[in-house]
């Protein structure tokens, strides 16, 4: 396991719910999951956990660093590993997809702009809310 999720380092004991709650987001690199995400696969693994037990354990993973929670359109939590580099994403308005992307220009265009007004960049999130393309994609909502 990484050593970026040592719970004892993160001043949290490793509880049967923590331990679980950290395997998923081991076996799910690069995803971006909700509260209930977590507790519908924990729930199809036959765990016993409740959904505000998923909502304190999380809770306590961003307190401890070990997951960052972002707020994007539609006012549901999605949570991600926190790896400690940035990046910053796409949305899909359409299915919820969270796609991670860095693009330097982006990064330097953002820190020229703060300047112009006098300011400088302290930190920033750029979401991007998009539509897919792709006629075929297999997250697409299907019109009811």
């Amino acid at each position: 396991m990484s050593k970026h999720f040592d719970l004892k380092k993160a001043g949290l004991k490793a509880t049967l719910p923590r331990m679980k709650i950290l395997t998923l987001f081991m076996a799910e690199t690069g995803q971006h999951l909700t509260a209930e995400d977590i507790f519908r696969k924990l729930i199809a693994d036959d765990d016993e956990v409740s959904l505000a037990t998923v909502y304190r354990v999380l809770t306590q993973f961003v307190q401890a660093g070990l997951l960052t929670r972002h707020h994007f359109e539609g006012g549901r939590a999605i949570y991600e590993v926190n790896h400690g580099d940035h990046h910053d994403h796409l949305v899909c308005l359409q299915c919820g997809h969270v796609q991670e992307f860095v693009d330097e220009e982006i990064e330097k265009r953002q820190h020229v702009i703060a300047r112009q007004y006098g300011f400088e960049v302290e930190d920033h999130a750029l979401h991007i809310y998009v539509d897919c393309l792709r006629e075929n994609c297999p997250r697409k909502k299907s019109s009811p």
